[in-house]
């Protein structure tokens, strides 16, 4: 049904830009938000994007990953009402390792980088630090091992928490580093970061679409995949609609509470370091936990621009508030993804993609709108 705070029609086409293997559950993810985004706002679905037959209506992308500026510009991308996810000045912008500044002496560092925004966000994130070639991994690696506890290696184009390593001990360090790959090291680089124990991940965010801003606040849920390896299985998230402001009154207890404001100064952080960026979809995974010496630590592990695990249920939730009934105050949305060939989705749900079958993945993801929450 069209939606009354949109009156020009578009077309929503896909786009894939990232050039990663990409694998049924995740094509038909995002065919699913593009397919039901056009719905909700009353615009046409176009299917994947031709640059050679282009729609005839102007196109609205929902990419399957953040655009650098370049991109955009090719695809006549101008704001963030143009698209489903978000744009940055240079690549590396959109991946893990703008959380954390460069060791001392780091010979390699990308073209574009800001060390500001390093020591901005210090405050907001675990001790860590980005590197991009072998030498610099040990010697960051070593300093934070220094300090206590395990640490993670967390490769930059690793999504969902795939590839990543704990380590304890400089051998154990050495030999991960070892088998990294060094081209993909140089060109992307790496994130290691210490590990917390007891933790919570939260997901905080936002969506700007159809003349509407959804906020939200949330938890992540992990479970184990068909080969043992713990992975994301899902978010459940209280949605308000406005500015993160609003999710002020939701944020009842501390966790809570530092995890909206380590995302928010993140967010502010990196419009004020790179002023070319812009997104109508933000994503922030906020863990909060025990370091070795049991303090309560909490920071920002990485940012998510572009279509992402929890956009189905930004979607389900966009879908309430455009509706006549639109509610008066927060709404509770969730996701989820299983790798059980027997998991049968409940009847509300909507289900984005489904095989018993798969060999790899996810073999079930629906989204569930769970009415007002408090």
């Amino acid at each position: 049904m069209p939606s009354p705070i949109n009156r020009s029609r578009r077309a929503v086409v896909t786009v894939c830009t990232s050039g990663l293997p990409r694998s049924d559950h995740e094509r038909a993810s995002q065919a699913w938000v593009a397919r039901r985004v056009a719905e909700l706002a009353g615009w046409d679905y176009a299917g994947e994007f031709d640059p050679a037959r282009p729609p005839t209506l102007r196109p609205y992308f929902v990419p399957d990953d953040t655009l650098t500026s370049g991109q955009a510009a090719r695809l006549g991308i101008a704001g963030e009402e143009d698209l489903f996810g978000g744009v940055v000045p240079h690549a590396f912008v959109a991946s893990k390792v703008i959380t954390h500044g460069l060791p001392r002496d780091c010979a390699s560092v990308p073209e574009g980088w800001r060390p500001e925004l390093g020591d901005r966000l210090r405050p907001v994130v675990l001790d860590g630090f980005s590197v991009f070639c072998p030498d610099s991994a040990g010697t960051a690696g070593r300093e934070l091992l220094a300090r206590g506890g395990m640490i993670r290696l967390k490769p930059a184009q690793a999504r969902g928490g795939c590839g990543q390593l704990r380590v304890g001990d400089p051998q154990a360090l050495d030999a991960a580093v070892a088998a990294q790959d060094r081209l993909q090291l140089q060109e992307h680089g790496m994130v290691l970061e210490q590990d917390l124990s007891d933790a919570t991940t939260c997901s905080v965010g936002q969506v700007r679409i159809a003349g509407l801003v959804l906020s939200y606040l949330g938890t992540q849920e992990q479970a184990l995949d068909r080969e043992g390896l713990e992975v994301y299985a899902g978010s459940r998230l209280h949605v308000v609609a406005g500015d993160y402001a609003a999710l002020e009154p939701l944020a009842t207890d501390p966790l809570q509470r530092q995890a909206l404001d380590c995302a928010r100064r993140y967010d502010a952080a990196v419009e004020s370091v790179h002023p070319g960026f812009f997104a109508s979809r933000r994503n922030y995974d906020v863990i909060a936990g025990r370091d070795a010496q049991g303090r309560w630590r909490c920071g920002v592990l990485e940012q998510s621009w572009r279509l992402g695990g929890a956009s189905p249920a930004e979607v389900v939730a966009l879908e309430a508030f455009l509706s006549p009934r639109r509610p008066a105050g927060a709404l509770g949305a969730s996701c989820h993804e299983s790798h059980d060939p027997a998991h049968q989705p409940p009847p509300a749900a909507q289900v984005h993609f489904h095989d018993p079958l798969a060999p790899r993945g996810p073999v079930l993801k629906y989204a569930v709108l769970h009415g007002n929450t408090p």
